[in-house]
């Protein structure tokens, strides 16, 4: 197996933390308003397509776990160099380094949108996308160990948002549901494939392995992450669908932060604004993952220190969010994203535990061919 990534018992983590890693990576600035999109092709069978998008994770975070297997000490960037050559190999890591930083600056983008939506809409993209970056490259800089608990500490301090969604309960419909099942299975079908956005991130999977140090155990704590995100998904939607009327949850751009916008306690009247807030705790994460999968990538390619990596990779990220300002390029980039990240994250990882099972029985035939001559 070519270039095994070595590493020191410091760099490593724990198993168990890999149900904070995926589940922090998973639940990020697209949960604030999936379920329009998703309702404008399946309406009141939207959790179902919910569902099945969150069942194609674990089929597909199945895939990546048995071709990592196969290599064991290696990441995405190596398998690749190692089944495709060493040209073709850099040529899809470059392209997957290219990934890593569209998402990046998607969930950035979409952020400080909901930012200037919400609370601030004079203040200028520019001081939010500047601050933001400063926060995520102080994170970076810690490494990967200070990564994992920015996503410990993200998925636990976030917990008591989930019982806020028992406020909007008391003007919620079961009917709306009903009748279940009333559309085609194209329609539903195209409803979980409008979740991609919201649902990617587990891929940093690929990426991480290696520094896991009990690998035998990281199947529980990588399932039971994809399975919370599937909890809280699922919840929302059916919130969503029993609180909104129909024709209301069409139009509502950012239906989560407006189920919100009607809690009220005598302390604080617009809740809302905490929410938002608070949403920068969940999307760092995020960020720090992307930002960080992409540095893994890079290193396989150039000759780069970490700190000279972040900075160049930010200041394009900057300009990026200067020149992307309107609604509607936000919107064109989240569906080119969506589309894309579609065939890399549930469709490549399939084809390429079959490259690797190939090449695996390739090189074995290989080396028997060998030993008998």
């Amino acid at each position: 197996m070519k270039n095994p990534i070595q590493l020191s018992p410091k760099e490593m983590i724990n198993a168990y933390l890999l149900f904070f890693v995926v589940h922090g990576a998973q639940v990020g600035v697209g949960i604030q308003g999936f379920q329009r999109i998703i309702y404008q092709e399946a309406r009141q069978d939207a959790w179902i397509s919910v569902l099945l998008a969150c069942i194609a994770t674990h089929i597909v975070t199945f895939c990546m776990i048995k071709t990592l297997e196969i290599y064991g000490s290696n990441d995405l960037y190596g398998i690749q160099q190692d089944i495709y050559g060493k040209w073709m190999g850099n040529f899809l890591n470059t392209m997957y380094v290219f990934y890593c930083f569209v998402a990046f600056f998607s969930i950035l983008r979409n952020y400080i949108e909901v930012i200037q939506a919400w609370i601030f809409p004079s203040i200028g993209t520019w001081f939010l996308s500047a601050t933001l970056l400063i926060i995520i490259i102080y994170a970076f800089t810690g490494g990967l160990r200070v990564i994992v608990g920015v996503s410990f500490f993200s998925v636990i301090l976030s917990l008591w948002m989930i019982p806020m969604l028992a406020f909007p309960l008391k003007y919620s419909s079961v009917d709306s549901l009903f009748p279940i099942l009333e559309n085609d299975i194209r329609s539903i079908l195209k409803g979980a494939h409008s979740m991609t956005f919201t649902i990617i991130g587990f891929e940093i999977l690929n990426v991480i392995y290696p520094f896991v140090k009990d690998k035998k155990n990281i199947r529980k704590p990588v399932h039971l992450g994809l399975l919370f995100s599937t909890f809280i998904y699922l919840s929302v939607m059916l919130v969503s669908i029993t609180y909104y009327s129909e024709g209301k949850l069409v139009k509502t751009i950012w239906a989560t932060l407006t189920l919100f916008s009607f809690i009220s306690f005598p302390f604080i009247e617009r809740f809302e604004f905490v929410a938002v807030c608070f949403w920068m705790l969940i999307i760092i994460p995020n960020l720090c993952l992307y930002l960080w999968a992409a540095y893994r990538g890079a290193i396989r390619l150039v000759n780069i220190r970490g700190t000279t990596f972040v900075w160049i990779f930010s200041f394009f990220v900057f300009i990026a969010t200067l020149i992307i300002q309107t609604r509607t390029q936000i919107n064109t980039i989240n569906t080119i994203f969506g589309h894309i990240a579609f065939y890399v994250v549930f469709v490549y990882p399939i084809l390429l535990w079959v490259f690797a099972i190939l090449k695996k029985n390739f090189r074995t035939k290989k080396e028997q061919k060998n030993e008998q001559t």
